[in-house]
């Protein structure tokens, strides 16, 4: 069984290029760790191609070479807070349109050159002044990332509620310092429902 993540950053976390299985230091890792424990008689591959500061089109570029070539049996994509951030400074926003037509490219890839089930992870911001008008355009994309989960997805993690809802007893910086790279506690928050999701389609 063939397990793959993609996204930016928060699934990189400072994994080694070098070492084709390194998993980084993030949530893949611990959702390995996890599922290596919960199922010790199956035989499982893990492999991180999360690259840190992309964006969905960054994926669309790389996605033959670090998905369709790779055949998972299981792929798992967290993308698109870096299509809110990276244009934060700029006069405009990056257009939604484009936004879907990139992720909803990688999809279709896929649904027709692949047999792999597909978990979507919803790009999330937590609270931080600094951060806050983001919102702006950080939510109609989140929204898009919905539908295109109803259209795709086999598993939606919902990680922008699930951080939500998280931050009512705790401080977000708890679970993330500067509202988008997890702590410790983000990351193991995000293992958790992400192991919860693999276990109903594995």
């Amino acid at each position: 069984m063939k397990i793959l993540f993609q996204g930016d950053s928060v699934t990189d976390v400072q994994r080694n290029r070098d070492d084709y299985y390194d998993l980084g230091n993030g949530y893949p890792k611990l959702v390995a760790k996890a599922i290596k424990a919960e199922f010790p008689e199956r035989e499982f591959e893990f492999i991180n191609r999360g690259v840190s500061g992309d964006k969905a089109e960054s994926l669309k570029a790389r996605w033959q070479n670090d998905c369709i070539d790779i055949k998972p049996d299981i792929v798992s994509i967290l993308v698109g807070v870096n299509d809110t951030w990276h244009f934060a400074d700029k006069d405009a926003w990056m257009p939604h349109e484009y936004f879907e037509s990139c992720y909803r490219d990688i999809l279709t890839q896929v649904k027709a050159k692949t047999k792999a089930k597909i978990i979507m992870l919803e790009q999330f911001l937590l609270y931080t002044p600094d951060k806050a008008f983001f919102r702006v355009d950080l939510n109609p994309k989140i929204d898009i990332t919905r539908a295109l989960a109803r259209e795709f997805a086999d598993v939606y993690v919902p990680l922008d509620g699930i951080f939500a809802a998280a931050s009512v007893n705790r401080d977000p910086t708890y679970w993330a310092e500067d509202g988008v790279h997890p702590t410790r506690a983000g990351a193991e928050l995000i293992s958790r429902y992400y192991v919860n999701s693999l276990m109903e389609i594995l």
